[in-house]
């Protein structure tokens, strides 16, 4: 982690908010602060529209603290999510097999120029393109 940038998708977002499991949860939150005080962490406009929706919808947040989440979301570096995006996501999801939403975080990262993607939902130390997926509840990292 010597300075590289890290994606990180909706999923870990969501841990450090609610859920159940309070391992995960703590992890989530030491890795974003440790990526936010070194400026090193990345989101899109994907995510952060996620974020908002499904922390209304799955964990139920108040509207005033989601909306407090979201502006200080908006305040990190931020990948805006357009056609040369949607473009390489086309390409990645016929490419790798994966969804399109998973190839438009990929796009979004790779764009971004971040080398590692933190997420749940892809194959945990593959490459794709020049990011490498870290799902960061596996050990080891």
């Amino acid at each position: 982690m010597n300075g590289a940038k890290a994606f990180f998708d909706t999923n870990i977002l969501l841990y450090m908010y609610g859920g159940a499991d309070l391992a995960k949860q703590a992890r989530a939150r030491e890795l974003f602060q440790q990526y936010t005080h070194s400026s090193r962490m990345l989101l899109s406009t994907q995510v952060v529209q996620e974020l908002y929706a499904a922390g209304s919808r799955k964990l139920r947040m108040p509207r005033r603290e989601l909306r407090d989440v979201v502006a200080k979301l908006l305040e990190l570096p931020l990948v805006v999510v357009g056609p040369a995006q949607i473009m390489s996501a086309i390409q990645t999801e016929e490419r790798y097999k994966i969804s399109f939403w998973d190839a438009l975080i990929l796009a979004a990262a790779e764009s971004g120029g971040a080398d590692v993607l933190y997420t749940e939902d892809l194959n945990h130390g593959q490459q794709y393109g020049s990011v490498t997926v870290r799902n960061p509840f596996r050990e080891p990292l």
